[in-house]
């Protein structure tokens, strides 16, 4: 009988990883906790240490979706103050 190979997430992998980055716990403790080979983990934190500045080099899209929410909101705003203007009006 052969073994299938395990699949493991994205999300997975990062929270190992983190732990390991904690240093709260050995390797091996966390081996044992999710059932991997401390090398395994060795290696996804040491991959994870190597590609880290891929996460702060992601541009922010820039241009107008930042100029339509903040039309949307002070739309919102405005139909908001005229609601608020007449119901204190009513109330009184």
């Amino acid at each position: 009988m052969s073994k299938s190979r395990r699949v493991f997430s994205k999300e997975f992998k990062s929270k190992v990883v983190l732990e390991a980055l904690k240093e709260k716990n050995t390797i091996e403790v966390l081996a044992k906790k999710y059932e991997l080979l401390p090398n395994q983990i060795s290696m996804w934190k040491s991959e994870a240490i190597k590609n880290i500045s891929a996460v702060f080099s992601v541009e922010k899209p820039k241009g107008k979706s930042n100029e339509i929410s903040s039309e949307k909101l002070y739309a919102q705003i405005g139909e908001l103050t005229l609601e608020n203007d007449f119901l204190k009006k009513k109330l009184f």
